[in-house]
């Protein structure tokens, strides 16, 4: 009798999954592992909000495996060791991973070869609808502009969608680590696990993924998937959402599907730069004013003075999200107004983000701040111009800014013309005269 390890990383669903499904289809038993690694809490990315929610994943998966014959095991420990340890006392003939694109996953996967030799298989299209490095421009090894990738990826071919297994057999009496729990920064998470992010996608699909198109810039309508953190830990296959807006059809379902094409553009750059986590794609010679400031600190506690700005940043803190063009509106603010680092904005996100992925995270900082992939190196979005065209009556505004709740209409993004300025609320950093001067004349968000 033959047994197959499946080392879950960011693959932690049933449905869609290659590592599971080679695992299945190559021994009799298969053992599902989870290594709670330390090395990835000395890289800060093990934030509260990301395990709490990675808690909520790993039960998730244990209670869907148990009807089926499986359970999860969880060891602790540096992966490689770990994995090795649990192969050699299970005499295990294979181990099973998804290739990942970071420097971290690169190097772990280096190691587990060192530890396993050919036992070890690498599956691909795990994490991403279409793989990394699959199209590539003549003489390179990755596309550095979107819309040359988003056609390579529109015909590049699929990979079939994998059915959840009807049964998996892994032995009894495998000693497991208890599920770690874990207290968040933010008091609103949604529930982490494949069936929350399945009923979630059902629902969205049925009720919401036609307007689309219409609604993902308007702010107050709150109208975009929320699917990113399920997408970030694997409860939620890329190819399969890929596949089903794409047999769904429509205006709406091709935006989303673009969106996905954005997300798989990150991480095929940062596979083939995985540098660009630390440093600029491209060095524009920039000069960041320093970090440890007040202006800094106002900008990570929403208290800018610019209602929009200060809107994102406290509903990132409240629920550990934010709709993307708040993000992109807060981190050009910082960036590009305070003219502060992009990798303190980025470090900030990433500490709160559930969905903090390290590809999508810091490309796009990198793509605000003028030093990643952008073909327009100094756009910059004005705050005021936007709030205008994405919160056109202020309601996302006063949703999120309650010192404003009482002010009707547009007047809530610019306070300081007022009769009365808002009790509570601060001015801003920076003189709105001066900024519209400097910014008048420079587009806002395509």
């Amino acid at each position: 009798m033959t047994l197959a390890i499946a080392l879950l990383t960011q693959d932690l669903r049933l449905h869609d999954n290659p590592v599971l499904h080679a695992a299945r289809a190559t021994a009799d038993e298969v053992v599902p592992l989870f290594v709670l690694d330390p090395d990835i809490a000395a890289t800060g990315f093990a934030a509260p909000n990301r395990a709490a929610f990675l808690a909520d994943c790993l039960t998730d998966l244990d209670a869907s495996l148990r009807p089926l014959g499986g359970r999860l095991v969880l060891r602790r420990g540096p992966a490689a060791p770990a994995t090795a340890r649990l192969a050699a006392e299970l005499h295990a003939a294979s181990v099973h991973v998804a290739a990942g694109v970071s420097a971290f996953a690169q190097r772990r996967e280096q190691a587990l070869r060192a530890a396993l030799g050919d036992r070890l298989h690498v599956h691909d299209g795990s994490l991403t609808a279409v793989v990394p490095g699959a199209v590539t421009p003549a003489g390179k090894d990755h596309y550095a502009v979107f819309t040359p990738y988003f056609r390579a990826w529109s015909q590049a071919p699929r990979r079939t969608v994998h059915r959840p297994p009807r049964s998996l057999r892994t032995p009894e009496g495998i000693a497991s680590e208890p599920v770690p729990t874990a207290r968040p920064d933010s008091p609103a998470l949604p529930p982490g696990g494949e069936r929350a992010g399945r009923r979630l996608w059902r629902s969205y699909e049925r009720h919401d993924l036609d307007r689309y198109a219409e609604l993902h810039d308007d702010l107050a309508a709150d109208a975009t998937s929320h699917l990113s953190p399920y997408l970030h830990f694997g409860c939620l296959s890329a190819a399969e959402l890929a596949a089903g807006a794409l047999r769904h059809g429509g205006d709406g379902a091709e935006a989303f599907v673009r969106q996905l094409v954005w997300r798989d553009f990150h991480h095929q750059v940062l596979a083939a730069r995985p540098q660009a986590a630390r440093q600029a794609y491209r060095d524009r010679g920039d000069h960041w004013l320093p970090e440890d400031d007040e202006e800094c600190a106002a900008w990570r506690a929403g208290r800018t003075g610019f209602p929009l700005v200060d809107a994102g940043m406290r509903q990132l803190a409240h629920e550990g999200w934010m709709h993307n063009r708040a993000r992109l509106v807060t981190a050009s603010f910082l960036a590009k107004t305070l003219y502060r680092d992009w990798r303190i904005g980025a470090r900030h996100f990433l500490r709160l983000l559930v969905d903090g992925d390290l590809a999508n995270n810091q490309l796009n900082w990198q793509w605000v701040a003028g030093t990643g992939t952008d073909t327009r190196p100094n756009r910059v979005l004005n705050p005021l111009a936007q709030a205008d065209r994405l919160d056109p009556d202020g309601a996302y505004v006063r949703r999120w800014v309650p010192e404003l709740a009482h002010v009707p209409g547009r007047a809530v993004h610019r306070p300081w013309l007022l009769d009365r300025r808002p009790a509570g609320y601060p001015d801003p950093l920076v003189d709105p005269a001066a900024l519209s001067d400097r910014l008048r004349g420079a587009r806002g968000l395509d």
